[in-house]
């Protein structure tokens, strides 16, 4: 593979015969190498001249771009820099010069069918992506999300998704085979219909509507408790605090240890949608329960982890760059030394003690123990009296 290379990058619909400008046609009469996807040689071959070669762009792509020389044409879908292939080759071959014709990309076509402004449009791509950044949309509750499917991330999947968080106030556009006037179609459903409906393949969607308001700060009483022990949950303050000790803004993966109801991981994603969050409990009833208080509170994405922390494999999984520890069980000195291992260098690891007037706690002293062991630098901790109950302790350590 070189990077003294130019790629012409066309971009397509889905019509049988796609209208190509004469310019492109030019540029395809003069080619000789020519690339792109199974379904994209199917709607060009007629306009490719005789002997010419094709690449076929599939997975690796490094096993494709190692077949790239001196100067290929690209056949790619809608706008090439929108989520496209173009973006691949400035990735992979940053030297590489391209030359562009864009197309309207499908969710451009699917608003011009709809007749709906969409500069205020929020845009997911699921095609071959995981659901994250769909979720942060909802999360934030976003009011017009375009979204590009694959054969994974449906309609169908999306809606239920949807439906199963709570975000019931959408309604769905999806537009199938856009550009192709034979098979072309739009309809718009609600999301009960959509969970229940099979879609054509290519597609994708427009969903508008609204969602309940986000809290700030869940009252501990609204969560499904374990054993109905309130005394059991993080308090709302408490939480908020212990969040901005996390310093969440700036951090991106965040490791709950001891999650049992699941209230600061939630609180964590509902505040701050853009975080990763990695749960990990050793009880195997409190699974059932974030599951229900994720649902309740309209909080997909959460990753979460049953059984002893110090026995997890852990090598699998996004490094944290804050860790708060909910639960020890008094192993807490093996546990940091454990997070320890993994902790991004500008990380953070975060508990709360209760205390008394008088003296600290076994876990206080333990903190503190474990810090000076492996070398962590401690913050002063932050004393929290609420109501009749305990002080609290908010304690902080940084590699």
């Amino acid at each position: 593979m070189i990077n003294d290379m130019k790629f012409y990058v066309i971009g397509i619909n889905d019509a049988p015969r796609p209208y190509l400008p004469p310019e492109v046609i030019s540029i395809i009469c003069n080619g000789r190498v020519f690339s792109g996807g199974k379904r994209h040689y199917g709607l060009v071959a007629p306009y490719l001249p005789e002997g010419s070669q094709w690449i076929e762009i599939t997975t690796p792509l490094d096993a494709v771009f190692e077949q790239y020389h001196d100067e290929v044409i690209v056949f790619a879908s809608g706008d090439p820099l929108f989520f496209g292939f173009a973006n691949t080759i400035k990735r992979k071959m940053p030297d590489a010069e391209i030359v562009l014709f864009p197309s309207f990309n499908s969710l451009q076509i699917l608003a011009h069918r709809l007749v709906m402004p969409y500069n205020d449009m929020r845009v997911v791509s699921l095609t071959g992506r995981p659901w994250p950044e769909f979720d942060r949309a909802l999360i934030e509750r976003a009011g017009k999300i375009g979204v590009l499917t694959d054969r994974e991330h449906t309609p169908a999947a999306i809606a239920q998704r949807m439906l199963d968080y709570g975000y019931n106030g959408y309604q769905m556009h999806v537009g199938e085979h856009l550009g192709n006037p034979d098979k072309e179609q739009v309809t718009t459903l609600t999301l009960e219909e959509a969970a229940n409906k099979g879609f054509d393949y290519p597609n994708c969607l427009i969903l508008c509507g609204h969602a309940k308001a986000r809290p700030y700060g869940i009252p501990e009483s609204e969560f499904a408790l374990l054993d109905g022990r309130e005394k059991m949950i993080t308090k709302m303050p408490i939480r908020l605090l212990t969040l901005q000790a996390l310093d969440l803004p700036q951090k991106s993966v965040l490791w709950d240890i001891g999650f049992c109801t699941g209230s600061v991981s939630i609180e964590a994603r509902l505040q701050f949608p853009h975080v990763h969050v990695e749960a990990f409990e050793i009880r195997p009833e409190c699974e059932a329960l974030i599951q229900e208080n994720s649902r309740r509170f309209g909080v997909p994405g959460i990753n979460y982890h049953i059984g002893d922390f110090l026995d997890a494999d852990l090598s699998g999984l996004p490094c944290p760059d804050a860790v708060f520890i909910g639960g020890h069980g008094g192993r807490l000195k093996e546990i940091m030394a454990c997070v320890l291992t993994v902790l991004s260098d500008d990380g953070c690891i975060v508990m709360n003690s209760v205390t008394s007037p008088m003296v600290h706690t076994d876990s206080h002293r333990l903190f503190n123990e474990a810090c000076a062991e492996l070398g962590l630098t401690q913050e002063p901790p932050t004393r929290i009296i609420l109501n009749d109950n305990n002080p609290i302790e908010i304690l902080k350590c940084k590699t």
